[in-house]
């Protein structure tokens, strides 16, 4: 069942890809899949029993009928004859691959493979290989026989074949996409090494010929290319249904030629052992000229690999004294200004930060132990006495002593931040509650809690002055209140009440203010127009003054319902003759915001 479904899900893969605008290799043929079907059980009862008497075997895979092949990689393939054609459909093949270190007993395997065929009457072929062998394929300039290998159907396979299969499906999107572009591609790491597994992952070059590009950077053309390249690794992925993760690494072709003759044992790593699965004529020469020793470090990189050597000892001191200063130094700093910035105080500087954490914590709030501002002194003298040029070395001893020390205290402050979170949400609890009474009671007139609440319901809420919301957030912050002296108040529903009650005491501020607007001995009010402080006048019409420097006077002409042009003279001359009660009703408040046009609000 577990054969079937992968048979089914590689079938369906192949021919999703076989419908792309860019096409991948080719899905597996309707002749094979009937083969399949009708040889199934044989074949993968054939599969086991060798794995069985032979446990080593890394791979056994039924190849496709005929070997899919790039329109321009590798040499053409003489096309078979009918009758071998018809001999191929009545005989399937199969590859056995087995590790390099058993090439002596190959003889013998396919001898007792050829017993096990003949026992159980299996009509196929097979050829045994081993990973030397295989790479030797593709050295040979032999891709498209490779890429038929890696399209085998898998009876067995501890994971070269599914290897392949994700770097040749990668490869062939890369490829008709980019093929102008593309000089070689390159398998390495452990498949080529023969220590692949089912999840083991697979290590790609691309090298990429720039030598002809002038409308871009070379660097851009790199990322460009280099981000398309990774998208199709996670496509190829998905398509052959293999655990194991494509990693390509992306170099353009004259920065790669840079790194071969300034002797990157990177780039000689990969040539020396990369396996090519497609060359335009680069790769193999490169292999080889290495083989002969013709491609050498130049002076110059020696000396410079040299000098790193000798540079060892002084950069790992740097590193140490760095990591004892500086970054022990800023991870301690930092989150202790966040604890004293949540607390409420202005962000401080590093060198007043100890003062105010000893002040605020351990002395004010007792929050905090003493012990804890003696490590955080310790670790600002050191880096006041390396900033000062007094401390030139720091030992390993040392820096295991400081990260022990600055660990426990990192530890420690994020309880601290709890507790300042939780002092810090229950003042503001409080402090919500307090301010919805007193501005209610402004309005509504003294009484207990609960009388309060029905007459905000009574006169406010039911006669439309306030939507039904602001009831359900004023219980809100009762319950919160009730909560806090329970012990029970959460910090998700401290956040909640911060958030829902500063909006209903904005509201509830706003309908106080309307109220007392309706009679009114001023005839000057300060609102906040878009975020922007103006004055606002009101008499028969009203004239809004606005800017600081230079003042814009428009007259809000409340007859003809429109924003006309005026200037602070005329604004004078109406001050001069104001009555000694204005009246103001909301009615005429909402007339002057339609005509202005944006949002007013009152400040006092």
């Amino acid at each position: 069942m577990e054969s079937e479904d992968r048979e089914n899900t590689l079938a369906k893969n192949l021919h999703e890809v076989s419908k792309r605008k860019e096409s991948t290799p080719r899905e597996i043929s309707p002749e094979l899949k009937k083969e399949l079907a009708k040889i199934k059980e044989k074949i993968e009862k054939f599969s086991k029993e060798v794995v069985k008497k032979f446990p080593y075997i890394i791979s056994i895979g039924l190849l496709p009928t005929l070997p899919p092949m790039h329109p321009k990689q590798g040499s053409p393939v003489q096309a078979p004859s009918p009758k071998d054609k018809e001999k191929e459909k009545r005989k399937p093949e199969v590859i056995i691959v087995f590790p390099d270190d058993k090439l002596k007993e190959v003889k013998k395997l396919e001898k007792d493979v050829a017993e096990i065929v003949k026992k159980q009457n299996l009509a196929i072929n097979f050829f045994t290989r081993s990973p030397k062998e295989l790479w030797q394929t593709c050295f040979d300039g032999h891709f498209a026989e490779m890429e038929r290998i890696s399209m085998a159907y898998p009876l067995h396979d501890k994971g070269v074949l599914s290897a392949l299969r994700v770097a040749t499906i990668h490869k062939n999107l890369v490829l008709r996409k980019f093929e102008k572009y593309v000089t070689s591609y390159v398998i390495a790491g452990s498949l080529v090494r023969g220590q692949a597994t089912k999840t083991s992952d697979i290590d790609i070059y691309v090298v990429i010929d720039d030598t002809d590009v002038k409308r871009m950077p070379r660097f851009e053309l790199k990322e460009r290319l280099r981000a398309m390249i990774y998208s199709y690794a996670f496509e190829a992925n998905e398509i052959a249904a293999a655990k194991n993760k494509l990693s390509p690494q992306v170099y353009i072709l004259t920065e790669f030629w840079d790194s071969v003759k300034d002797a990157n044992p990177v780039i000689f790593t990969f040539i020396r052992d990369g396996v090519p699965l497609y060359d335009r004529g680069a790769f193999m020469p490169w292999k080889r000229l290495l083989q002969m020793g013709k491609i050498k470090p130049s002076p110059e990189a020696i000396d410079n690999f040299m000098l790193l050597g000798e540079k060892l000892g002084k950069r790992v001191k740097a590193d140490l004294l760095r990591i004892a200063t500086e970054d022990i130094y800023w991870g301690i700093i930092t989150p202790s200004q966040a604890a004293l910035m949540l607390y409420g105080l202005p962000p401080p500087t590093p060198i007043e930060t100890i003062d105010l954490m000893e002040k605020t914590f351990v002395d004010k709030e007792k929050l905090l132990e003493k012990k804890y501002i003696k490590i955080l002194e310790r670790v600002v003298g050191l880096y006041k006495d390396y900033e000062h040029g007094k401390l030139k070395e720091v030992k390993g001893k040392d820096i295991d002593e400081l990260l022990v020390d600055a660990s426990s205290y990192i530890k420690r402050l994020k309880v601290l931040v709890k507790q300042i979170e939780k002092q810090a949400g229950e003042k503001t609890t409080l402090q919500l509650y307090d301010d919805a009474f007193s501005i209610l009671r402004k309005i509504l007139g003294n009484g207990s809690e609960q009388i309060i609440v029905e007459k905000f319901y009574k006169e406010i809420v039911n006669k439309g002055e306030m939507p039904p919301k602001s009831l359900v957030v004023l219980r809100e912050i009762i319950k919160a209140k009730q909560d806090y002296k329970k012990g029970k108040l959460s910090k998700q529903e401290i956040d909640r009440v911060r958030r829902d009650g500063q909006e209903f005491i904005f509201a509830i501020t706003e309908y106080e203010q309307r109220k007392n607007l309706i009679l009114t001995e001023k005839a000057r009010f300060k609102v906040k127009i878009s975020g922007k402080l103006a004055d606002l006048y009101i008499f028969d019409d009203a004239y809004l003054i606005s800017g600081e420097k230079k003042k814009e006077v428009l007259r809000v002409n409340l007859k003809k319902k429109k924003l006309e042009a005026s200037n602070l003279d005329e604004v004078a001359e109406k001050l001069k003759n104001v009555p000694k009660q204005i009246e103001v009703t909301p009615e005429k408040i909402n007339e002057i915001r339609k005509i202005i046009g944006k949002e007013i609000t009152f400040l006092f």
